[in-house]
């Protein structure tokens, strides 16, 4: 946990632009070490390493709101300054399930993290630099010094400027480095699948029909209830485009609300709230400009208003409520009006009981109602709210507080979750997506008791009486099952509410987006193998034969890329086909001898290999052969090299 100072100011900082210290005197910068492991790098960085290069260390922990509005900031710096900055994230948890180094792995590929980021689960780099509050910047000069401090979000013209003003100092002296670093980032080791961290989910009854956000594809993705493809809406780039269900685009979509063939979408990334015409297929804004809204946003005009990451929305009357995560408030939309405001919550962080207009919250991820009472997850206080939309009151019904979680049942301020980011009606309980615990709990909300219903606490994706989940955020019942989006398995998971039976829902022909800009590792997670010396016969055909093994339970994505290259070191051999995509293995590639001799063959195979339900983790290995050849005269050879891998 957090030394005390960090836990207080914790809960004072907000989105607020908080504070930007610049060192006068020079302070040497602390050595990274004692991280317990390193991500998007093949080996531990150090400052030493780095001289002649400005570094930005970027303290964060992923459940964070703030910290995640960091991250768009930190790409830009990362684009204009590639020769001579390195960001490194030192990512020192809050929740004991983000100091897992696994699912801070899952994080960096939902948020597009293209940086070093260290695993500080111990709070030991955090603790050398006294840092005090998520999220803080330091940067340090290409000699080791601290050049200056930047807590709270919204630094980026400062930090840009300081970045600018340092390297201009440090080329003069001839002390900057200038060379482009390029890591091994943790995207190169997996691949497409047709989810990608679905977020939100919403089952209906009468229609028969799943929509599924599809967060990490930037569209919405509909089925049938049985996970018969209907339609994608979407284009797959992150955009705010509106028009058809080909061209428009979303940015990181959540929460859903459906109604009379209108599908209203919690549009998190673009600061936005869209509507699906299902009638129509078209998409338009009905609010959000695109832009991310200051702490203490008071919105206006709904066209032309800054929200900032809606996370999730319900509707009543003509009024759409919408928790909105990253100002920790709920905000109303008034469609007769065309306006939109903070409805409840100062804009406080915290866990605060009052009438509307004086209570606060924390990042407010989950929302449903029955018409009269907004349900409410409240995931960084770790507890769930209600707001009587009469009475305008605010209450806690269970759960902790901000630095007060765990995964304890119970009734009242005995429970304890664990960054809740669901909420679903099932009668007259609500179910909870207990996100960091990785389970489903069910809650009364009369009695103000929580009790377990599914999954054991450990993440993973077994299906049956005995299910695990992996950090499930949205939820929704039709038909007598629980549809739940398990998002770190890049699946939908269905419970028969009645055996408490969980299986993983199946979508035949959905795949994953082709976005035209998009593009792939030269050889990803590559793995070099020897070959002893091959003796085949001279003016002959021969063939390479791939013999590649799957781990039990996958097979080869045939969507994805996979792709072979095949080369000779000099003339003695012909490849008819030297490079060219594939669709199974065992895999020939037919090549010709001509006169006798030595040479040597060099050939690469990328793989993509997935679940069989194309669910859960998509994995992508080069393997990499050095094949010596010696072209004989001799007759009574084998025409055929054998090439034999297993991947993990």
């Amino acid at each position: 946990m957090l030394k005390i100072s960090a836990v207080l100011i914790f809960a004072l900082i907000f989105s607020a632009n908080i504070s930007a210290m610049i060192y006068q005197a020079k302070v040497r910068a602390p050595e990274l070490n004692g991280g317990v492991s390193w991500l998007n790098t093949e080996k531990p960085l150090s400052l030493a390493g780095l001289k002649g290069k400005i570094v930005l260390l970027d303290f964060w922990t992923y459940g964070c709101i703030n910290c995640i509005h960091i991250i768009p900031d930190l790409k830009k710096l990362e684009a204009k300054y590639a020769d001579r900055l390195v960001v490194i994230g030192v990512h020192s948890a809050k929740f004991t399930n983000e100091g897992e180094t696994e699912n801070i792995r899952k994080i960096i590929l939902r948020y597009g993290v293209e940086h070093p980021v260290v695993n500080d689960a111990d709070f030991k780099i955090w603790n050398q630099y006294a840092v005090s509050a998520y999220p803080t910047q330091v940067l340090i000069d290409p000699q080791g010094y601290i050049a200056s401090e930047f807590v709270g979000e919204g630094h980026f013209a400062e930090i840009d400027a300081e970045i600018e003003k340092t390297a201009a100092e440090f080329r003069k002296k001839g002390l900057l480095d200038e060379k482009p670093l390029k890591f091994a980032l943790e995207r190169a080791k997996v691949g497409s699948l047709p989810l990608a961290f679905p977020g939100k989910i919403l089952a209906d009854e009468r229609s028969q029909r799943l929509f599924i956000a599809d967060s990490n594809h930037n569209r919405i993705v509909i089925t049938d209830l049985n996970g018969k493809l209907l339609e994608t809406v979407g284009s797959g780039k992150a955009a705010l485009t509106d028009g058809n269900f080909q061209n428009a685009a979303f940015y990181k979509p959540q929460g859903l609300f459906f109604e009379n063939e209108k599908l209203y979408v919690a549009d998190t990334e673009n600061h936005a709230v869209r509507l699906i015409n299902l009638e129509k297929k078209t998409v338009e804004t009905l609010t959000g400009n695109g832009k991310q809204a200051a702490w203490k946003a008071i919105g206006g005009a709904a066209k032309t208003a800054s929200l900032s990451s809606p996370w999730d929305l319900t509707k009543i009357g003509d009024a759409i409520y919408i928790a909105m995560a990253g100002n920790h408030q709920i905000w109303k939309l008034d469609l007769t009006k065309n306006t939109v405001a903070p409805y409840a919550g100062t804009g406080a962080e915290a866990r605060y009981d009052a009438l509307i207009d004086e209570a606060a919250f924390a990042q407010p991820s989950g929302i449903v109602t029955d018409g009269k009472i907004l349900y409410i997850a409240d995931s960084e206080s770790n507890i769930i709210r209600k707001i009587n939309t009469e009475t305008e009151e605010v209450e806690t019904l269970v759960g902790g507080d901000l630095w007060v979680f765990g995964d304890e049942d119970g009734e009242g301020n005995e429970v304890r979750l664990q960054h809740p980011l669901g909420i679903a009606f099932y009668g007259k309980n609500l179910l909870i997506a207990d996100t960091y615990n990785h389970k489903i709990k069910l809650l009364n909300p009369e009695k103000s008791t929580v009790e377990t219903l599914l999954g054991n606490g450990s993440s993973g994706q077994t299906d049956g009486k005995k299910a695990t989940f992996y950090e499930p955020g949205g939820l929704s019942i039709a038909n007598g099952k629980l549809f739940v989006a398990d998002t770190n398995n890049n699946a939908v998971r269905i419970v028969n509410l009645q055996t408490k039976e969980v299986s993983t829902l199946k979508i035949e022909g959905l795949t994953a987006p082709q976005i035209e800009d998009e593009t792939s590792p030269v050889s990803p997670n590559l793995e070099e193998k020897t070959v002893e010396t091959q003796t085949v016969a001279a003016n002959s055909q021969n063939s390479l034969v791939f013999n590649i093994k799957m781990p039990e339970g996958f097979h080869l994505n045939v969507a994805a890329p996979n792709r072979f290259e095949i080369s000779a070191s000099d003339k003695n051999v012909r490849i008819e086909t030297a490079a060219q995509k594939f669709k199974a293995v065992p895999l020939t590639i037919p090549f010709q001898t001509l006169s006798k001799g030595e040479t040597k063959l060099t050939a690469k195979l990328t793989v993509y290999y997935c679940r069989e339900d194309n669910t859960g983790v998509c994995k992508i290995k080069t393997l990499a052969w050095q094949i010596p050849l010696k072209i004989a005269d001799e007759k009574q050879i084998s025409n055929k090299i054998e090439l034999s891998a297993k991947v993990e």
